[in-house]
């Protein structure tokens, strides 16, 4: 027969083995806020979108937590994903947008600044592909270079292309049209942002860049039609011509060489898997990371912010974070030949 003492020694024993109350996705969503970082400036189109999504995102979120976006430039975006990966929380409050040229950057490994793993990464989605959209070369119709023959001619004149920094797409797409079409092009990098690089481009400070064809038509729409100013020269990351510009050849037509498409296509995967990506640190709880890569699917299926969407001209379509995963994958099974060849162009 147990003595009271001893009972009540069992019953503490009892209570110390069992398991704690674990807080779910909707208590802690509830308690924390999320912040979204944006690699850019204010005002550029990977802000837009942040700020699109951080409107709708909360309401999808079992409980309701507010969104906040915080800008954090530098370096092409590479300051904001090493600060995911290396320093923000892993408690899910966190996650952020950047360039899509950055899991590239970090699968060939030629810049020791790029401090991480992408395939490490809480992958969120992608709020679009460019399954119907296209990056392009963008010039001035006054620019010294009218046509691909006269950017191909030896020792002709070059075109002079405004980006932000090295790995970041208005970065590195040149530096591929350069070795894989043969185009002189001389690049001038530093802009803060997006938006600079467009400013520059009005003041004539440079001729052109490269960017997403949605994002020109969402900032700057009024350059694309008659009498806008400027014209598009090259399609990058578009298996066929889009079709709202037949006219305008694609990279994969202009490759020179079989080595040369091969580094288009090879270069082309990130962006049309992931043009807009968001990514989460490493280490985040599995039910939290499935509450949000569902939830932000969900919004970008949320008709109100379908139509805020195509009010202010963003283009969405998007992507999973499974899918991004297999993107990343693919890409990291490329040949050792090719990764070096692009580990070369890029080194700088």
């Amino acid at each position: 027969m147990l003595t009271r003492s001893t009972a009540v020694v069992l019953s503490i024993a009892a209570l110390a083995v069992q398991p704690a109350h674990a807080q779910t996705v909707e208590e802690f969503y509830k308690a924390n806020r999320i912040t979204i970082t944006v690699g850019y400036g204010p005002g550029g189109g990977y802000d837009v979108f942040a700020r699109l999504l951080a409107r709708h995102l909360g309401k999808h979120i079992p409980g309701n937590p507010q969104i906040v976006v915080q800008n954090m430039p530098g370096a092409g975006s590479l300051t904001s994903v090493n600060y995911l990966y290396s320093v923000a929380p892993k408690d899910g409050t966190t996650f952020g947008i950047f360039s899509r040229d950055m899991p590239l950057l970090g699968l060939i490994g030629n810049s020791a600044n790029a401090r991480f793993d992408p395939r490490k990464f809480t992958w969120i989605g992608s709020s679009s592909n460019f399954a119907d959209d296209a990056y392009v070369l963008i010039v001035r119709d006054d620019a010294p270079v009218k046509s691909i023959a006269e950017l191909r001619r030896p020792g002709g004149q070059e075109l002079l292309l405004g980006g932000s920094a090295d790995g970041s797409t208005s970065g590195d797409v040149p530096r591929i049209l350069q070795a894989a079409l043969g185009l002189n092009l001389k690049l001038v990098l530093g802009y803060r942002d997006s938006a600079a690089v467009f400013l520059a481009m009005e003041r004539n400070e440079v001729s052109g860049r490269t960017i997403d064809l949605s994002a020109i038509q969402s900032v700057k729409p009024d350059w694309l039609k008659p009498g806008g100013g400027f014209r598009l020269l090259v399609q990058y990351a578009r298996r066929t011509r889009h079709p709202n510009f037949a006219d305008v050849p694609t990279a994969r037509e202009l490759a020179l060489t079989d080595s040369g498409r091969a580094l288009i296509e090879f270069t082309e995967t990130p962006l049309l898997t992931m043009a807009r990506p968001y990514a989460a640190p490493p280490g985040v709880p599995a039910d939290r990371a499935k509450a949000l890569q569902t939830a932000f699917l969900a919004a970008h299926r949320d008709p109100q912010f379908l139509e805020e969407a195509g009010r202010i001209g963003l283009y969405t379509n998007p992507v999973s974070g499974d899918d991004i995963v297999r993107g990343i994958e693919q890409t990291s099974q490329a040949s050792p030949e090719l990764l070096e060849q692009v580990r070369k162009l890029f080194a700088r």
